[in-house]
């Protein structure tokens, strides 16, 4: 028997299989860093009232695996820091650009040279 996809909640996949309804992805949201400092920052509360960080995440709605990839990027940052550290980010790609632009023009005013 094929079933038919179904959306759920959320635009949730869902399909009947043997005991019901099944999800067969997840939503995927993107966070900004502001609100993953602060899921963060949720976590550890939960931790230092005694809750796991597996039931942390499930209470937030967020995997497990985000988490921790997460904090590996951002812990122990504040907002203000994480703001700055992708403004940062920002300006040195907006840079290495600049960079590559003038190394290739001066390469072709080096060839050019050569040619007279």
């Amino acid at each position: 028997m094929v079933c038919s996809p179904k959306v759920g909640p959320c635009g949730i996949g869902v399909q009947d299989g043997p005991r019901g309804p099944e999800r067969t992805t997840m939503k995927s949201k993107t966070y900004s860093p502001e609100q993953i400092v602060r899921l963060l920052r949720t976590v550890e509360i939960g931790q230092s009232e005694g809750k796991t960080i597996e039931e942390m995440c499930r209470s937030l709605g967020i995997a497990e695996t985000s988490y921790h990839r997460w904090k590996n990027t951002y812990g122990g940052m504040k907002t203000d820091e994480v703001k700055r550290l992708k403004e940062l980010e920002k300006e040195n790609e907006r840079l290495k650009k600049l960079v590559a632009e003038l190394s290739l023009d001066n390469q072709i005013l080096k060839e050019a040279a050569k040619g007279n």
